[in-house]
C-alpha cells in the first residue's frame, strides 16, 4: 500500500475529502517525527510504540572495499508492534 492508497482509504472511511485526509495524515506523520526528534516515546494503544535508540560507534566494512570505516554514534527510530497488532498480522 502506498501513501496515496492510504489517503483514499481514509477519505472514504472517514467521509472526508482527499485533501482533508491528506492533511490529517501529513499532520499525524509530522507530529510523530517531531516527537521522535525530541527523544519522546509515542505509544498508540493497540497499534504499537515508536521510540528512538542510541546506536554506538562501530567499525563497518562495506562490500567491495577492503578497509573498515567508523560509523559514528547516532539515534535511530524503532517501532515495536503492540499485542493486538501482532495478533492481526499473524
Amino acid at each position: 500500500m502506498k501513501k496515496s492508497d492510504l489517503i483514499k482509504l481514509v477519505a472514504n472511511k472517514a467521509h472526508l475529502t482527499k485533501k482533508a485526509a491528506n492533511e490529517a495524515i501529513e499532520v499525524t506523520f509530522g507530529e510523530i517525527q517531531r516527537a521522535l526528534q525530541k527523544g519522546e516515546r509515542i505509544v498508540l494503544s493497540g497499534f504499537g510504540t515508536f521510540k528512538t535508540t542510541l546506536v554506538k560507534d562501530k567499525m563497518v566494512r562495506y562490500p567491495g572495499e577492503s578497509d573498515k570505516k567508523l560509523v559514528k554514534s547516532h539515534r535511530e527510530a524503532r517501532f515495536t508492534p503492540g499485542r493486538e497488532f501482532r495478533k492481526v498480522v499473524k
